[in-house]
């Protein structure tokens, strides 16, 4: 489901905070409205020279976040939570992962923007398409990067007594 919410998306917040204060927006809502359910938020951002950059409105902002990102290493951070409201249950954990860009080229940010639809992508884009393109490595895990970090949701799950 779909949280109907307003992320705080200021590029000045620290962004643990941010990602932890969205993914927990997100996952109240959903619990307000499904009081019997697990719910599982999550939101995620990339942090790069001490700004955040959130998903891009129109093409030109996205080639923008792609050039500051050209040859640098940046920090993506999701913040989960976890929320059952008939329980009153609340949890709350982030994760961090670092990325390196390769530099990269006008020809290359054109290629990259004609097959991926970053609008809706943390820094305008996904290592999940085409991140070769972009991406000489990473440390952390991959799925951090991608939005949902795997291990963190296996123990958030297991704390909400999901999993054993």
């Amino acid at each position: 489901m779909t949280a109907e919410v307003i992320e705080d998306e200021d590029p000045a917040t620290d962004p643990r905070q941010m990602v932890a204060h969205n993914a927990a927006l997100k996952a109240q809502w959903v619990a307000d409205r499904c009081p019997d359910a697990v719910v599982l938020g999550a939101d995620t951002t990339v942090f790069v020279e001490g700004h955040a950059l959130n998903k891009p409105s129109t093409l030109p902002e996205a080639r923008s976040m792609l050039r500051r990102l050209s040859g640098r290493t940046h920090t993506v951070y999701t913040g989960m939570a976890v929320r059952h409201a008939a329980r009153g249950l609340r949890i709350d954990a982030g994760a961090s992962s670092d990325v390196t860009f390769k530099v990269l080229d006008d020809a290359v940010i054109e290629e990259y923007l004609g097959k991926v639809h970053v609008f809706d992508k943390a820094g305008g884009y996904a290592i999940q398409d085409h991140g070769e393109l972009l991406v000489a490595e990473f440390s952390g895990e991959l799925s951090t990067i991608v939005g949902l970090p795997l291990t963190l949701t296996k123990q958030l799950l297991t704390e909400a007594g999901l999993l054993s």
